[in-house]
């Protein structure tokens, strides 16, 4: 339908039928959702102007989508663009509004759209956040005082309706006496802090004018602008303070300031108001010899409505809601209807343009209430359709118009949200995403584990741990690690936010005579425990306080677990907690005793979901190193490979019930590439032989170890064994002059992020500097060049060891590659990997992608493929597989099929196939299947392939498979061509394919029906 703009489109509107614009909206063709997303990383390195000269290469490469990082206001400099301080400003870093719309310009004439990925969580706070900057100045009194998530009535009696700003690198006396907290002015006051800036309250300015003036008249007593500036002075004293919650007294305030500010303005530019200045900064700045000389600054600091504070208090003190435990990220309230539409403004107009045409939620485990967030989101896209724009009267205050409202919850449309949105959510083994939730699925990490685990040789689980448990001499119980890494983030990163909800607890004890005799610390241990035991994320009891099943189960799992692992703990106050969660607590006044408990279990959602990523994600995962290919981002470590059978059911269960979620198999978050755990896997199938190998590294460079100050040796044997794994499946094609700096300082980079993940012998919080000094140390000196004509050992045992584990890890990953990019939901390819992509996690991952190579290689290939001749062309491919062109190849072919047979792999059916004879277990695969065109796509692809070729460097073809069959469904027979190498293959009289035809002559196979 055709949207209308300005006049006409108000006078539209004044008679709209949103009903019927509703259902013309819903009728649209679902076709426009992405089929094939590409992950793009905007920095002030790579702008949309960068981005433009690409679309015909993306274009060219089969993807229907780019998908975008964050493109709104960041902080200057930012390299990811999470953290936002203006929702409705695009990051002037990456480009200008006019390039923007010459990149999407671009994208709609090739018919391509933009998933945007989005972030309503939190917010960057900095003095380039006007918001923020507002809520410093004016307090409780600010217009913006309800839109972050602050509790302005903390544990602390002396945080009273003040911010706590953990921003100071020594305590606060020592950085006060020493001069560096000052008074500045330069068009009104501010305080500094070497480079931060904050501003004041104007009302307490009176303290430090008072005895500025007093002095300054003194010398000077008749003159006429002292009247100005005393009559001033009166007026900001009679200002009402920053704590007011008074709605007409902040009104009030805020109304009278920005005049007050100006009258100030000309006193100040005078000569008598010039010198005043002066005697005010002499003054309150104070000399750092004289400590006595501070008392005027220390006392108007006390009067703002933020208290500055050392870094180290936040954990415990601080009183806002923070993205993980990141300061500088604040909550946001996007529950409240005026921040969603105050932060969604930009949004809803490049929705209305079609610039925007599917969403990426960041961390929606954050938000108050996610299901509320999504709807408003589609609510949002409807009016954006409809009415354009801007909103158009009535509206409500989601910026939303009312009619829209009234009739979204009854329309069918709700059952088919026509916006794609992707919710970043991580799920655990068993969870499942909420089924009432409009999106299109999750953005597919659990998809990454799944896939990854196909190709860990599950046979050798017990061969990996005693080899790991005998190099580290640790015996680790992985429940237990992430139970007790999980209290440790409760005790000392995100304690704060637990004392909030021990503080809304204590409320509801209060409430209850059957549970006054508890104490504050029965009340902490009972939550933390809790919280260290949750099984999932988080649960999402809404304000509705509806309970689902499955979150019933995950409370109750919880508090049994908490109280097994507890049993000298009173079992009642579990109790207690475990009713409140539920909702099922009584007292004496029901209403308000169930509006609390509401609150405070919807607060406590909030916090399990960031003690579970921090305590799993970024500890466990750098803490437990038995095979790190198993450590990603919705992996689970404990469990050594997966099944082809859970493969299939859980693309099974996706096909019926998320058909268009997210596929990913390396994001901007994985701890490390899909090809770094594609080579990894290998080792799962070799363990005598990497036992051999990591032993023998371990005796070689035990004298390059180093002993620091504390007696601890650098690195320990944990970490060593990391060390190694990420040295296998990273190591270069080529280990030479030319990449060995470069490399070297890569891995020096990893192995300190991920020592101060583990937090096991220093943190981000308890550094270590002669720790880390020393494991640099190690690293360059393991991989030197050798010296005095003397060849290095361990370089030269590893570059006789890579070459196989990277051969077959490159099957791996073209094995890997095919099945994302042909099985049910949307698979998405981050940047760079269409060739291969050795990177670990950030900042490594968001390096330069030399985006000039693989468009040439993508002409090159599409030029020779167009004069035939493909089994040349992949002998070729295969022969010089270390240049990436064979990745590539693997996925034009499978883009390529996803374009012209859009409908197959958008709802074809998804079917098994299994495989017969000596070789069965080493065959993966399925059909797509179209039962109204009989159209079928026959995806079948090789695992556990050095144990398949006993090691031996070729590919897995011909007759290898010996008797191999692959078995085909009911339905799915006749002559299907390869599209990798042009063959046909035929199935045979028993419905099935031989292995030796289908691998005939490259590693992996996509059939089409002829």
């Amino acid at each position: 339908m055709q949207r209308t703009q300005g006049s006409s489109a108000l006078a539209k509107l004044q008679t709209a039928d949103y009903s019927g614009a509703l259902d013309r909206l819903a009728a649209r063709d679902t076709r426009h959702g992405p089929l094939v997303t590409y992950r793009l990383q905007f920095s002030s390195q790579f702008r949309f102007a960068q981005a433009l000269e690409l679309v015909d290469y993306f274009s060219a490469l089969g993807i229907s989508h780019l998908y975008s990082s964050p493109i709104f206001k960041a902080r200057a400099g930012s390299t990811h663009g999470y953290d936002i301080t203006d929702h409705n400003r695009l990051n002037p870093e990456i480009g200008s509004e006019e390039e923007f719309r010459k990149w999407t310009d671009a994208l709609r004439e090739r018919n391509m759209g933009l998933v945007l990925d989005i972030v309503p969580n939190h917010v960057g706070i900095s003095e380039h956040n006007p918001w923020w900057q507002d809520v410093l100045a004016n307090g409780r009194s600010s217009r913006f005082a309800e839109y972050f998530d602050i509790d302005w009535s903390p544990l602390k009696p002396e945080l009273e309706n003040k911010l706590l700003l953990p921003v100071l690198g020594l305590q606060y006396g020592e950085e006060l006496e020493n001069g560096r907290i000052k008074l500045g002015f330069d068009t009104e006051f501010f305080i500094s802090y070497y480079d931060k800036r904050f501003p004041v309250d104007l009302r307490s300015v009176y303290s430090i004018l008072e005895p500025a003036l007093a002095k300054v008249r003194a010398g000077a007593p008749e003159v006429s602008e002292i009247k100005e500036i005393e009559s001033w002075m009166a007026a900001i004293r009679e200002l009402p303070p920053h704590s007011t919650t008074d709605p007409e007294y902040a009104q009030q305030r805020r109304r009278e300031i920005p005049t007050l500010k100006h009258r100030f303005a000309l006193i100040a530019a005078s000569t008598f108001g010039k010198a005043v200045l002066e005697a005010v900064l002499e003054i309150t700045n104070g000399v750092p010899s004289e400590p006595r000389s501070f008392d005027l600054l220390h006392r108007f600091l006390e009067a703002q409505a933020y208290r500055l504070a050392h870094w180290r208090v936040s954990a415990e003190e601080i009183n806002y809601r923070r993205f993980f435990d990141i300061n500088d990220l604040v909550g946001l309230r996007m529950e409240n209807p005026q921040v969603f539409a105050h932060t969604h403004r930009l949004l809803r107009r490049l929705m209305a343009e079609e610039r925007v045409t599917a969403l990426r939620v960041d961390h929606p485990d954050g938000l108050y209430n996610p299901v509320q967030y999504f709807t408003r989101l589609q609510m949002l896209y409807a009016a954006s359709q409809i009415s354009g724009s801007d909103p158009v009267p009535p509206v409500a205050e989601n910026g939303i118009e009312l009619g829209l409202q009234e009739l979204y919850g009854s329309h069918p449309w709700l059952r088919q949200p026509p916006l794609p949105v992707y919710a970043e959510k991580i799920l655990e083994p068993g969870e499942e995403l909420p089924r009432g939730w409009p999106v299109e699925g999750t953005v597919g990490y659990e998809f990454g584990a799944l896939l990854n685990g196909i190709f860990v040789d599950s046979r050798n689980e017990r061969a990996f741990t005693n080899l790991y448990e005998r190099f580290t001499g640790a015996d680790t119980d992985i429940e237990s690690l992430i139970y007790q890494s999980k209290k440790l983030i409760l005790n000392i990163a995100l304690s704060g936010e637990l004392n909030v909800l021990v503080h809304l607890l204590e409320d509801l004890r209060s409430l209850d005579r059957h549970a006054r005799d508890f104490t504050a610390k029965m009340l902490r241990d009972s939550l933390r425990e809790c919280i260290a035991c949750f099984p999932v994320y988080r649960t999402y009891v809404d304000e509705r306080g509806e309970i689902s099943e499955s979150d019933r189960m995950q409370i109750t799992r919880a508090i049994v677990r908490a109280k097994r692992r507890n049993p000298g703990m009173a079992g009642q106050v579990f109790d207690f907690l475990r009713d409140i969660l539920l909702l099922q607590r009584q007292a004496h006044d029901k209403r308000d005793t169930r509006r609390r408990q509401l609150n405070f279990t919807l607060k406590f959602q909030q916090l399990t979901g960031p003690v579970m990523a921090k305590g799993l994600e970024d500890t466990v995962f750098y803490v437990y190193n038995r095979f790190i290919s198993l450590n990603e981002v919705g992996g689970e470590p404990q469990h050594f490979g997966r099944s082809i059978d859970e493969f299939h059911a859980a693309n099974m269960k996706r096909q019926e019930q998320w058909p268009a979620s997210m596929l990913s198999t390396s994001t901007h978050d994985t701890k490390r590439s899909e090809d770094v755990r594609a080579r990894l896997n290998v080792l799962s199938e070799m363990p005598k032989t990497w036992s051999a190998h990591v032993h023998r590294w371990r005796r070689w460079n035990r004298s390059k170890r180093r002993v620091i100050s504390d007696g601890r040796s650098v690195p320990d044997t944990n970490e060593e064994y990391l060390l190694y794994q990420t040295l296998l499946g990273s190591w270069p094609w080529r280990f030479d002059e030319a990449n060995q700096e470069e490399y070297v300082r890569r891995i020096q980079q990893y192995m300190n992020k991920a020592v101060h993940e583990a937090k096991v012998n220093l943190s981000w919080l308890n550094q270590n500097p002669e720790y880390i000094a020393a494991l640099e140390e190690f690293v360059a000196t393991i991989l030197a060049p050798g010296s005095k004509g003397r060849a290095n050992s361990f370089v030269q045992d590893i570059e006789s060891f890579a070459p196989a584990v990277a051969y077959f890890g490159a099957i791996n990953s073209l094995g890997q590659t095919l099945l994302k990019l042909t099985a049910p939901g949307v698979p998405d390819i981050y940047q760079g990997t269409e060739l291969w992509d050795f990177s670990l996690v950030d900042p490594d991952n968001r390096r330069p992608v030399n985006f000039d190579q693989r468009k040439q290689s993508l002409q090159e290939l599409q030029s020779r493929a167009a004069q035939g001749g493909l089994r040349s062309l992949v002998a070729e491919l295969l022969s010089d597989y270390q240049d990436g062109r064979v990745k590539l190849w693997t996925v034009m072919g499978a883009l390529g099929a996803r374009r012209t047979h859009a409908e197959l792999f958008r709802s074809g059916a998804y079917l098994p196939v299994h495989a017969t004879g000596k070789f069965r277990d080493h065959i993966a695969g399925f059909v797509r299947f179209n039962e109204r065109t009989r159209e079928s796509a026959i995806t079948v692809v090789p695992r556990l392939s050095y144990t398949l070729t006993r090691g031996e460097m070729k590919p897995p073809a011909g007759e290898m498979w010996a008797d191999t069959e692959i078995a085909l469904p009911p339905g799915v027979e006749g002559e299907f061509v390869n599209l990798y190498t042009g063959e046909v293959v035929r199935t045979t009289t028993a419905r099935t394919l031989l292995g030796r035809e289908v691998f005939a002559s490259f590693p992996v196979a996509l059939l089409i029906s002829r």
